[in-house]
């Protein structure tokens, strides 16, 4: 019963409902995304969106939502999401109607999508997470485009190679390739997957 009213508490002080509301940076720690924050791996928290059921916590490395069941339990299920391993795709913002008190943000990490829906009048606030989620998805994109058009010319200079004599040590020769190729792809793919978009949140998040 008191986790209840101090969980009311905490949501009345906060100002919070079902529609969204984005945090403060000065209350952030007031939330409970906070405690589940990387901080050995550097990461930091640049926007929040909470409501009584959830929160949306998104940092540096990626996003934290922390699904609650019910406005009056405290029951948690904290689930993260990683820019190194999940694609930001399908950002939309549907601004307000005339009636409406809400606006909404969907976007999609990987196969998880997410609808969220913030009071209206933090439209502004939302427009800058709407265009860091945009940026943050157009420069996977591009990444990944990279990626595939660097493996594209390993197959094809391995092939090449296939092709050829092979002349001296075949083992050791095969050897050689097999771990050039190892090298290669592991450098590739640590230059193509951006596991840090601090800088992108630095210039579009404004709160």
């Amino acid at each position: 019963m008191a986790g209840n009213i101090f969980g009311k508490m905490a949501a009345d002080t906060l100002g919070l409902s079902d529609i969204g509301k984005i945090i403060a940076p000065q209350d952030f720690n007031k939330v409970d995304g906070d405690d589940y924050i990387m901080h050995e791996d550097g990461e930091k928290i640049y926007f929040v969106i909470k409501s009584k059921t959830d929160e949306y916590v998104f940092t540096n490395l990626g996003l934290i939502h922390v699904d609650g069941e019910s406005a009056v339990s405290k029951k948690r299920v904290v689930k993260r999401h990683e820019f190194y391993s999940e694609n930001v795709h399908s950002v939309t913002l549907e601004t307000a109607g005339t009636v409406d008190l809400d606006v909404e943000i969907k976007f999609s990490f990987g196969s998880n999508s997410f609808s969220i829906d913030v009071d209206k009048k933090q439209i502004e606030q939302l427009k800058d997470l709407y265009k860091a989620l945009f940026e943050i998805g157009k420069m996977q994109h591009k990444n990944n485009k990279s990626y595939e058009n660097g493996i594209n010319s390993l197959n094809m200079a391995n092939d090449a190679i296939s092709k050829s004599r092979i002349e001296g040590n075949v083992a050791s020769t095969l050897e050689e390739i097999t771990k050039f190729n190892f090298n290669w792809m592991k450098d590739m793919k640590e230059e193509f997957s951006n596991k840090d978009f601090g800088e992108v949140f630095e210039k579009y998040i404004n709160n």
